[in-house]
């Protein structure tokens, strides 16, 4: 019997960023990364709504390998969640930048100061909510610190910045 679509696609999300056949807990990241799957993506700014489309499109990516059965429609249309967002904008990332998506997720990840928490290593919870949160709901620094794009100078306050801008700002510093 097949797993739930929903388990499915966890693992294959997963397997996009992190070895899914590691056995060492030191080197997994099931935990977080089910947290992160958990926790829906709400678009505040306007254009974001386009890098939610991003984290949603991995569903039709999925879909397309599965090659099986009908496809649920309601399920492709489901919130993004944060998870799907931060792989998408890896593979924004990889693109305008150049480097590996994977690479580009764990400096995401970094950049979120979440990099530590391995399943070798007790989730602080709310501690990784309220970081979520942070990027969500803009309650980061002026400058990005605390979201997903921080930057040395800036003259925009970032929280008002659409992420598509943010992402290209936070390629053409890390360039100079």
């Amino acid at each position: 019997m097949e797993p739930p679509l929903d388990d499915q696609y966890f693992t294959w999300l997963y397997s996009q960023v992190a070895a899914v056949n590691s056995r060492n807990p030191s080197h997994t990241y099931w935990g977080i990364m089910r947290l992160l799957f958990t926790k829906e993506f709400v678009w505040l700014i306007p254009n974001d709504d386009n890098r939610l489309e991003d984290g949603r499109d991995l569903r039709w990516e999925f879909i397309d390998e599965l090659d099986g059965g009908p496809i649920d429609e309601h399920w492709l249309r489901l919130g993004c969640s944060m998870l799907e967002l931060l792989i998408g904008l890896s593979r924004r990332l990889s693109f305008e930048a150049g480097g590996e998506p994977q690479a580009w997720f764990w400096q995401l990840i970094e950049n979120l100061g979440l990099e530590q928490y391995n399943d070798n290593t007790p989730l602080p919870v709310e501690h990784i909510e309220h970081v979520l949160n942070e990027v969500i709901f803009r309650t980061y620094k002026r400058n990005g610190q605390g979201g997903l794009f921080p930057l040395n100078k800036t003259r925009e306050d970032q929280r008002n910045v659409e992420l598509w801008y943010q992402l290209s700002a936070y390629v053409l510093e890390r360039a100079s």
